[in-house]
């Protein structure tokens, strides 16, 4: 949602050109609304206002900030901007095994991955054991996913691997601790 407000803001200063610059906040998905927008002093950082309505904008000529209604179409330049990326988790059990329930994922993972998609596997670890050891297994982890992609006929061969080890838990816990939200594979398909 946020994106598609800036999106405007770029796109508007592009238009506009130098004169002036406008700043807009367009709807959310599916006409949902999108948040706000806080338009700050470029010299002091002091907030000049806020749209918070959908389907507003605002001049930005150096006063305050007086939302109006958007009175530019960015219907094209949105159809032409790509789908947001989808985020899949996969969850292990110890090791490089995969937990049962994570079978289901790796399963829409193979039906959404095309040879023109985008992937990042990012392997982690829960806390037990030392740092480099860690690292190994993430990487590991993140490995066996791409290879379970590849074997299935995906073009993912080139996707890229990496493992962070215990550095990003999804949950936090002191060293030498078992936690399975934390032994997981994050793929974003773009």
């Amino acid at each position: 949602m946020r994106r598609r407000a800036i999106l405007a803001l770029c796109a508007t200063a592009a238009l506009a050109g130098c004169a002036s610059s406008r700043v807009a906040l367009l709807s959310g998905e599916a006409g949902a609304p999108a948040g706000a927008v806080a338009v700050l002093d470029a010299a002091g950082g002091a907030e000049r206002g806020q749209l918070t309505q959908s389907n507003t904008e605002a001049r930005l000529d150096g006063g305050a900030v007086r939302p109006y209604p958007l009175t530019a179409n960015f219907d094209a330049l949105l159809s032409a901007m790509p789908p947001p990326p989808q985020v899949f988790t996969l969850y292990f059990t110890d090791g490089v095994t995969l937990a049962p329930e994570s079978v289901t994922t790796l399963d829409q993972l193979r039906r959404i991955v095309t040879g023109a998609s985008d992937v990042q596997i990012t392997g982690h670890t829960d806390t037990v054991g030392d740092a480099a050891s860690n690292d190994k297994l993430s990487l590991d982890r993140a490995t066996q996913v791409r290879e379970a992609l590849v074997q299935q006929g995906l073009p993912v061969a080139n996707a890229r691997v990496t493992g962070r080890g215990e550095r990003e838990p999804r949950v936090l816990t002191p060293d030498d601790t078992s936690q399975p939200l934390n032994r997981r594979v994050e793929v974003i398909v773009r």
